[in-house]
């Protein structure tokens, strides 16, 4: 049974991501500061799918604990076969007068602790000699722009960047790295723009909807399965026609 480490795996699209994994099969093991009700409902119904749900605990953006973490998670679970760096926070904000505090810590959760923790599981991957897949959750803004998301794109650039160069550094290896850039996904997230500007999103996309968390879910297990075996360094877009 393959190993999935899944950050940010208590709500959201990293739960999405948990219970489809554990439904086909995977070891799932989800990462968040807490453990959320919805998070261990699905932990009890995993075992119904074939795969499993574990919970552990960090803080991601204390980036001196990951090295030891990713260790544990080795030694308890065994080789490490998916990565998926969905933790995230997206915090909106002016630039003029988003705290320099609130712009540090973006940066250091969405882009530090994602490639320090890439850097290590990689390692591990490495050693074990199997192969791997690590996928970074970027997001249409990162390409788009969107008002009062300057810092937030700019950490999503990265996470694209960051994809992209290091597909070719661990190919040979036979690990793949890419990317999904989600448009305004169905979460608690956008729940906060209001009804009319999310009808407004929706109306601009091609499909005339929001996708849902299941819809990135569902590219995640593909990237994971035989079919993804082939794609490497590529940014696949699940916005429903949003940037067409």
């Amino acid at each position: 049974m393959h190993n999935v480490l899944v950050t940010g795996g208590s709500r959201g699209i990293g739960l999405a991501i948990a219970q489809r994994l554990a439904n086909s099969g995977y070891n799932v093991i989800a990462v968040a500061r807490r453990e959320s009700d919805e998070l261990r409902d699905a932990i009890a119904d995993a075992t119904n799918g074939g795969g499993r749900i574990h919970f552990r605990a960090v803080d991601l953006s204390d980036v001196d604990g990951i090295p030891a973490f990713v260790k544990g998670v080795r030694d308890e679970f065994g080789a490490i076969y998916g990565l998926v760096n969905n933790a995230g926070i997206g915090t909106e904000g002016l630039l003029a007068t988003m705290h320099n505090s609130e712009i540090e810590a973006l940066v250091r959760l969405n882009v530090l602790s994602p490639v320090i923790l890439t850097k290590y599981v990689v390692r591990h991957m490495m050693a074990d000699g199997a192969g791997g897949r690590v996928i970074n959750m970027s997001s249409i803004i990162a390409s788009t722009g969107y008002n009062g998301l300057s810092v937030y794109g700019a950490t999503k650039a990265a996470a694209t960047g960051f994809t992209r160069s290091l597909a070719r550094e661990v190919g040979k290896l036979g690990i793949t790295v890419n990317a999904i850039a989600p448009g305004f996904i169905d979460t608690e997230l956008t729940h906060s723009l209001g009804v009319e500007q999310r009808q407004r999103i929706a109306g601009r996309s091609a499909l005339r909807r929001l996708p849902e968390t299941d819809d990135v879910a569902s590219m995640v297990e593909y990237l994971l399965g035989e079919g993804g075996r082939n794609i490497t360094g590529a940014v696949l877009t699940v916005d429903a026609g949003n940037t067409a």
